[in-house]
């Protein structure tokens, strides 16, 4: 892929990387797996990136402006789980399958938590996406649920310029 960047230049992506960064940093800080009981592991963290990740998209989905750096943010994440996959020694011949799967996951968090914010609660959606069906003790809920209402309600706050520079809160 280097060779390819290198002949064909890489794609612009504008201020798209530094928001995946963000979202990155909110979805691994330390609180969601100690007070919040995500499970520390793989696909844990790739499960809180969505979650932070589908909240980012959801508030940006209605925004014109947004629209071609909301897809470039979809790109850096393709080519970050890409790289992910490869790292732990995901072979060329089923990357693909893989990523297809990782995308109709994040598509079904987005309909999920959409759902849930829109008047479902986000409990049922946090338990079947985050934890996986396995719920954690009601405490533990209760603070992801709460810290990512609360990213929520900042991310409405903010104006939409601010969250494409990545600026997300910490």
């Amino acid at each position: 892929m280097g060779l390819l960047k290198r002949l064909f230049g890489a794609p612009d992506r504008g201020t798209s990387p530094q928001l995946y960064a963000a979202i990155v940093a909110t979805g691994r800080a330390p609180h969601w797996y100690a007070q919040g009981a995500v499970p520390d592991t793989i696909d844990g963290r790739f499960d809180m990136i969505a979650a932070v990740l589908s909240l980012v998209l959801l508030r940006l989905e209605n925004e014109p402006e947004a629209t071609a750096p909301s897809t470039a943010l979809a790109e850096c994440f393709i080519e970050d789980m890409d790289g992910q996959l490869r790292e732990i020694g995901i072979g060329d011949v089923v990357v693909g399958k893989h990523m297809g799967r990782m995308m109709g996951m994040v598509g079904g968090r987005l309909g999920a938590y959409r759902a849930g914010l829109g008047g479902d609660g986000l409990r049922g959606a946090l338990v079947r996406n985050l934890y996986r069906g396995d719920a954690p003790a009601d405490a533990a809920l209760s603070h992801v649920e709460a810290g990512l209402l609360g990213l929520r309600d900042t991310l409405a706050a903010m104006p939409t310029a601010a969250i494409l520079a990545g600026e997300l809160p910490q």
